[in-house]
């Protein structure tokens, strides 16, 4: 592995291992999560390995003990296809009684409560952790140059700005390419046919896996995955994605079925929608709390929309949208480390901050996100400042403002808003 590009997970894998039982990584297939866990595995199974499944499913249902005997921290690949051997995980890890023992990997969430034997599935608190693993971020491809540190904005150290590397033009091949690990470092057809591959199969095979998806209908996840790439960071409610769909399809669909066709995109990490922040605000203007709509990384929105990167530049509107997809991929990805979460806010005034980030400690800054231009930049700092303003005095003042852009000049307004690109960004 000595071409492997370093993962921002990679040490918070190491701390969980060292502070819990057993270690889930969950995330979207290809993402790396494999190539990552195999680091710090001391033995493997590989659930997806066609020559030993069906022994391995054998013997993890006749002796799940001896199933979980090797070398800790045992790594079981794709550990959903076995999903009974959960409980047996969490007892091993209360016998043995010491960190470090189980590494899961899985591509899928399980649907059911209970498993094939009809056994409730018991929590893991206390001695399974998750983790969420994404596609990589532009520091981690080392596309973007990571000048700036999250960690050191939210600590109170002034930036004064740079100048960076990527353009407009860098930045609609990076939307469109995705951070698929196999796309990184190729050629751009090749790197682009990746998102395209993953969308087609998650289309082809991968909502219907499971033997109760066997009614999903592939032509209507394409028009959904379609309508739902044409309302990515919007707020857009069943009743539109449906009308979209209906303006392609014939035929009837309720919303009961767009929302279980949106639930298995979720499950299968396709889609990761971001929820509303809802602080305590002076003004009486009303929050909107619906979730804002993002796949988990904005390549695979390109690939339904059959975008390429010289037609983002064309339709700069799409563009935007799908630009703060990748903003929000990336940001994720980083305030993970900070035991971070991040969410949005938008009142009915039009106010409003794409990214929140939240910290455990109480920590939270606000960030806009705009391809460039000075109009827009100003815009997006006033409704920074005038959303910081208007937070309730019980909470403390935001750690930074910033505007996210498409641009290759980074700097601190005289306001204090920092006006940073993407791809200056780091953990």
């Amino acid at each position: 592995m000595s071409d492997y590009l370093p993962r921002v997970v990679d040490n918070l894998l190491a701390f969980r291992l060292k502070s819990k039982g057993a270690v889930l990584i969950n995330g979207p297939k290809g993402c790396g999560k494999t190539t990552t866990a195999k680091r710090f595995a001391g033995s493997s199974v590989y659930m997806q390995d066609k020559e030993s499944k069906e022994q391995n499913i054998a013997l993890a249902k006749i002796s799940p003990s001896i199933f979980l005997e090797g070398k800790t921290p045992l790594l079981i690949d794709e550990w959903q296809v076995i999903p009974f051997i959960w409980n047996q995980i969490r007892h091993e890890v209360d016998k043995r009684d010491e960190f470090g023992q189980f590494i899961l990997t899985g591509s899928r969430l399980p649907k059911k409560k209970k498993n094939e034997r009809n056994e409730e599935y018991h929590t893991g608190t206390g001695r399974i952790v998750d983790l969420v693993m994404r596609p990589m971020s532009l520091y981690e491809s080392q596309e973007g140059d990571g000048s700036v540190s999250l960690k050191a904005l939210f600590e109170g150290e002034t930036y004064l700005g740079g100048r960076h590397s990527l353009t407009l033009r860098d930045y609609a091949f990076l939307t469109a390419r995705g951070g698929w690990p196999k796309a990184v470092g190729k050629s751009d057809r090749v790197a682009l046919q990746q998102a395209i591959d993953y969308y087609d199969s998650v289309v082809r095979s991968d909502m219907s896996e499971d033997e109760d998806e066997r009614k999903i209908n592939p032509d209507r996840v394409r028009l959904l995955m379609r309508s739902y790439a044409r309302n990515c960071a919007t707020e857009a409610n069943l009743q539109v994605i449906r009308k979209d769909m209906l303006s392609n399809d014939g035929d009837t669909l309720s919303d009961v079925t767009i929302r279980g066709y949106i639930n298995t995109l979720e499950r299968i990490f396709v889609v990761e929608e971001s929820d509303a922040w809802n602080p305590n605000v002076r003004s009486k203007t009303a929050i909107r709390t619906s979730n804002t709509r993002y796949f988990i990384d904005p390549s695979i929105a390109t690939a339904a929309l059959g975008l390429r990167p010289d037609a983002l530049i064309k339709d700069l509107r799409t563009f935007g949208y799908l630009f703060e997809n990748l903003c929000v991929r990336d940001m994720r990805i980083y305030a993970d480390t900070l035991d971070g979460a991040v969410k949005h806010f938008r009142n009915a005034k039009g106010r409003e901050a794409d990214i929140v980030i939240t910290l455990r400690d109480g920590r939270w800054a606000l960030m806009e996100v705009k391809l460039g231009g000075s109009d827009s930049i100003d815009e997006g700092a006033k409704h920074l400042i005038e959303i910081a303003d208007d937070v309730d005095e019980r909470l403390n003042k935001p750690s930074f403002l910033a505007v996210i852009t498409a641009g290759n000049i980074s700097y601190r307004r005289e306001d204090g808003v920092y006006v940073l690109p993407l791809g200056a960004l780091k953990p």
